[in-house]
């Protein structure tokens, strides 16, 4: 897991970086504008030579990683354009050294071109000031339609709207969102789009919305959360030099889930040449009902899909037969005692005693239907848990407004509750969205109010555990915000935990791999449906791609 920094925290790792390593900054700024011109080499794909980019620039170090990276692109014989808004004469050290660079190359540059005349194809760098954001919007066309724009105007520093100046830049029409642009480019932000707050994620006025964002040593707040996390695009995070133990140094207890983590848990989880199903785990799924037995089909099928050795779907009695005949035929359905609506009665808690003896992880929840009953049921079977156990759906509606007692139970065993933002507003028992506005705090503070493992849905799903530490998952998009998908989430995590209890693993790691692995079947499912198409049954078929995806580099 990487920590996700604030503005002032990423300042003190590049202090240190510099006063204590000797590692000047100067250098640091040449390997970010190397990080990106690698990102821009692959989106041009492999090759930047003939190609054209634009690169706007401010006058801080943001604008000094652009200059930079003009000159590095120029060298690849790109057809570069640098625009700084301001004077290299009113700038100062490492952007002033790099803009004055690239002030002595174009003029260089343009002695040759007439002495030799040098074609375009073999790349050109053209560099051009202006006063101020108005002045620009007036007079600058480029010499060329650029395949590439370049946002190296704000980066991290930005805590109050853009003014004027730079606000006229960023509303040129070079950075509105991709469907309204007038011509078909990528826009690369460097560190952070301009126009966010860090530290927050609020889009302060004018703001850039990139294709893809460069961000270095550490992602930012605002690179994950927030409004501005759908300005971020793609998010890549590249090491530019800043020790690894600075960074782990800093207090921040937000964290950014990484696809090694994924790794190293599936080969924790891994197949051995003795494997067989007892050792794998069981999951003991318990949900449905008679108006929603969908959701125990997908959530069984997600957990026998997870690499768990056994699963058991507990239902009601009335919709054995509709559950059995859709799920896949490796999962074991038992009908159980229901009450007159169809849903499980609190007396089906006796009938399956044998099964919590032999599981290793339960859920329960999808498609459970509410009544008193049920409630009863829900109560008994956390207050009486012995495994892992994973509370969805319904069953967190059962259990709203939570006020911890049952948690408790008669052990210690974990207790991950996995609601979306109005279930759980119902477990905190309020209407109040400012309550959740900080979705971090808020995740933490229940997690460890209650002793619980809490992840909360949504784009940018959050967990929370009870030490204080949150994680945020990268993966997955607003495609998942479709009926069914929360069913199979619980049914992977199911399986995942059945199986890290059954080796050992821990299980906050396993729930972080598990949220990460989902949200990367989703992102497979996008491509090859769209967002408007893909459905929780086509997330579950991507699974098989998203544990190749995880285990193909052997990261771990």
């Amino acid at each position: 897991m990487q920590k996700v920094l604030t503005a002032a925290e990423m300042r003190e790792v590049d202090r240190r970086t510099t006063e204590e390593y000797g590692i000047p900054s100067i250098i640091l700024m040449e390997n970010a504008a190397h990080a990106v011109a690698r990102v821009i080499t692959e989106r041009l794909g492999g090759s930047v030579r003939g190609k054209s980019i634009l690169i706007l620039c401010g006058k801080g170090n943001n604008g000094g990683d652009g200059a930079a990276l003009a000159r590095i692109l120029w060298q690849l014989e790109a057809n570069v354009s640098i625009v700084l808004i301001g004077k290299i004469a009113d700038l100062k050290g490492d952007a002033r050294f790099n803009f004055e660079i690239v002030a002595k190359l174009q003029r260089l540059g343009s002695s040759l071109a007439e002495r030799v005349n040098l074609s375009y194809d073999q790349g050109s760098l053209e560099f051009r000031e202006f006063e101020d954001g108005v002045i620009f919007r007036k007079r600058y066309r480029p010499y060329h339609d650029p395949q590439i724009v370049v946002d190296a105007l704000l980066g991290t520093g930005l805590n109050r709207p853009v003014e004027m100046n730079l606000g006229q830049v960023i509303g040129c029409g070079w950075f509105e969102e991709k469907p309204l642009r007038d011509k078909v480019f990528e826009v690369i932000a460097i560190d952070l789009p301009s126009g966010v707050d860090a530290d927050n994620g609020s889009l302060i006025g004018e703001t850039v919305f990139a294709d893809t964002t460069v961000t270095f040593t550490a992602p930012k707040i605002a690179n994950l959360l927030g409004e501005a996390g759908v300005s971020n695009g793609q998010l890549v995070v590249a090491n530019i030099g800043s020790p690894q133990e600075v960074v782990n140094e800093q207090s921040t207890q937000l964290f950014m889930t990484e696809k090694q983590d994924a790794a190293i848990w599936l080969y924790a989880a891994g197949f051995s040449h003795n494997s067989y199903k007892n050792k794998r785990g069981h999951a003991l799924l318990i949900a449905g009902s008679e108006d929603y037995s969908g959701a125990a089909v997908l959530a069984g099928n997600a957990a026998i899909r997870s690499g768990v050795g056994l699963v058991t779907v507990v239902t009601p009695a009335s919709s054995k037969d509709s559950v059995a005949a859709r799920i896949l035929p490796e999962v074991m359905v038992r009908g159980v005692a229901e009450t007159d609506g169809g849903a499980v009665a609190e007396g089906a808690f006796g009938e399956i005693a044998d099964l919590f003896d032999k599981a290793d992880a339960v859920a329960v929840g999808c498609g459970l239907s509410q009544n008193d009953s049920t409630k009863t049921f829900v109560e008994k079977l956390i207050a009486k848990r012995t495994q892992p156990t994973i509370v969805d759906a319904d069953a967190l509606n059962l259990l709203s407004p939570f006020a911890g007692g049952a948690a408790k139970g008669e052990s210690d065993a974990t207790l991950i509750l996995t609601p979306h933002e109005g279930e759980f507003m119902r477990l905190l028992g309020t209407d109040d969205k400012d309550v959740i506005k900080d979705r971090v705090a808020a995740v933490r503070d229940f997690a460890q109010k209650h002793n619980v493992i809490l992840v909360l849905k949504g784009e940018r799903v959050l967990t929370g555990e009870p030490g204080g530490k949150v994680v945020v998952n990268p993966t997955g998009n607003s495609g998942l915000g479709k009926a069914g998908n929360g069913d199979t989430l619980t049914g992977l995590l199911a399986g995942f935990c059945a199986q890290a209890a059954a080796m050992e693993i821990d299980i906050f790691e396993t729930v972080v791999a598990a949220v990460y692995i989902a949200g990367l079947a989703g992102d497979i499912a996008e491509k090859k449906y769209g967002k408007r198409v893909m459905t929780a049954s086509d997330v579950r078929e991507c699974l098989t791609e998203a544990f190749a995806h995880c285990e193909v580099e052997n990261s771990y």
